[in-house]
């Protein structure tokens, strides 16, 4: 079972939520970390602030790359990942993608020299926290509400 949501681009965004015996296989990762009693983002350079999230790389599961991207955009260790949803976006004009969702537990945040192509960790106690403004796109998108919200039904985040 999914629900269909229509994105910013009226592209069409199928979103499943999934079981701990669910095989995670998109070819992008979005996570939804949680620090402490905080949510973890990172600030996009160029859309403002965000979840973490990328792509997988070849060879690379899913889980790996969640990790990866977390440690590259912030700095921060992952304890602990849970595959939580997928959505697939089909495109009318580009690439559809698919795209699997984690929610994690960080055991530690470490400065870094360089966060690619984000200006490092930020740590916010709800959405509600960070000005309109200063807000990606991702965070508006149904897709990505409806995952925090799943989390947040899921008791890992209050």
């Amino acid at each position: 079972m999914y629900v269909k949501f229509k994105d910013k681009d009226n592209d069409d965004v199928y979103l499943t939520f999934k079981n701990k015996e669910a095989y995670a296989n998109g070819n992008h990762v979005l996570v939804i970390p949680k620090y402490k009693d905080n949510l973890l983002f990172t600030k996009h350079k160029i859309r403002g602030i965000e979840f973490p999230g990328g792509k997988r790389e070849k060879g690379e599961s899913s889980e790996t790359a969640a990790a990866r991207e977390v440690f590259e955009e912030t700095g921060a260790t992952v304890k602990h990942c849970e595959y939580i949803a997928q959505y697939k976006v089909n495109r009318q004009i580009g690439m559809s993608f698919t795209k699997d969702v984690f929610m994690v537990e960080i055991d530690k945040i470490t400065q870094q020299p360089d966060y690619f192509e984000t200006e490092g960790p930020l740590l916010y106690k709800s959405l509600s926290e960070i000005p309109e403004n200063k807000k990606s796109f991702l965070l508006k998108d149904p897709a990505i509400l409806q995952c925090l919200e799943r989390v947040i039904e899921l008791g890992f985040y209050k």
